[in-house]
């Protein structure tokens, strides 16, 4: 008789103890399993191009990786702030995600083009290959390819100051 008035205290425990977890995490630090790995492979193409373009292109130096789309409200907020990394000499390559060539200029030409190099993502594989669930995602790889940092959502300054900039070597 007492075990079913225990029962549903300890399931109220239990619940209690979920809930109060779930207030101290923040739902968008979802750690990526691919820190520390090299970054996956791929050949995709230019934006506006047929130009291929491959990971090993990304080798040699530090670089952001950032996955964008013209659809993409996060992205739009981000977006002054990586055209001021772009002025500071801090090498971008965009991927493209889910987006048409013409969506993409379109965007691009009306908020100013921040990336080295944009390459397109029409089917998504890429983003699916490095993990992408939801666009803007900012990859960090150093200069051997692995992927050191991920940040998800918009890029801000704090994240750059206090999480990239070191990671890249770069000034703050």
């Amino acid at each position: 008789m007492r075990i079913r008035y225990l029962a549903p205290i300890a399931i109220l425990i239990g619940l209690a103890v979920l809930f109060v977890f779930g207030l101290g995490h923040d739902p968008r630090e979802v750690p990526s399993p691919l820190i520390g790995k090299p970054s996956p492979d791929f050949t995709l193409r230019l934006l506006g191009s047929d130009e291929p373009y491959q990971r090993s292109q990304l080798l040699g130096r530090p670089v952001l990786v950032n996955f964008f789309a013209s659809w993409c409200a996060g992205c739009k907020v981000e977006h002054p702030f990586l055209m001021e990394l772009s002025r500071r000499g801090v090498e971008i390559v965009g991927i493209d995600y889910k987006d048409t060539d013409a969506d993409a200029r379109q965007w691009l030409g009306a908020h100013g083009n921040p990336y080295a190099r944009v390459i397109v993502d029409v089917q998504g594989t890429a983003g699916l290959d490095w993990g992408v669930y939801g666009v803007p995602e900012t990859f960090v790889l150093d200069a051997a390819g692995t992927i050191v940092y991920k940040q998800i959502g918009p890029m801000t300054e704090e994240a750059w100051i206090t999480q990239i900039a070191p990671l890249m070597g770069a000034q703050r």
